[in-house]
């Protein structure tokens, strides 16, 4: 499928940072010259087209007050991944919550990513989380340090005509 001039500077432009304000499509929009309504109905056009797969923010925890993360692995019985996903990603301090196919030597198959201000807050809501789901089984991985926080890149400025 051919992508136009438009539909690569619309996605040129919400490959990067999305600024973080009320109506950042038309932030963006006036960067590229054109209204929110054309912008938005750009995209809407690609997400009808089966262009997108995802569309997801990236969290940068240090800067939003968060100094401790965890990812926890929860062993779910398989009859209540759903039911207890939905429980689990609707504590405030879990940013994702997936479910993933165990494996022999490492029984879990549900994930989440908790943030807080210290390792002992990430610990106490695990805890809570466990006490809510009835889930004992699981284990509390801390990060040491963080490798590779990049938005993915489909074009780059000089192939877009028109791209800011």
């Amino acid at each position: 499928m051919q992508l136009t001039d438009q539909e690569k500077r619309v996605i040129s432009a919400i490959q990067g940072d999305i600024p973080v304000c009320e109506r950042p499509y038309r932030v963006l929009a006036k960067r590229l010259g054109m209204t929110e309504e054309v912008f938005l109905s750009v995209l809407t056009g690609l997400d009808d087209k089966g262009m997108f797969r995802r569309f997801g923010a990236t969290l940068r925890h240090q800067k939003s007050g968060f100094t401790a993360n965890a990812m926890v692995a929860w062993q779910v019985a398989e009859a209540r991944s759903e039911e207890v996903g939905g429980l689990m990603a609707s504590f405030n301090e879990v940013s994702h919550c997936y479910r993933r196919d165990p494996a022999e030597e490492w029984p879990y198959n549900l994930y989440t990513m908790v943030h807080a201000t210290s390792r002992e807050t990430c610990l106490e809501t695990a805890r809570r989380i466990s006490e809510k789901t009835g889930v004992t089984v699981y284990r509390v991985l801390f990060s040491k340090r963080e490798l590779k926080k990049t938005s993915m890149s489909y074009f780059s400025q000089a192939e877009v005509p028109g791209a800011v």
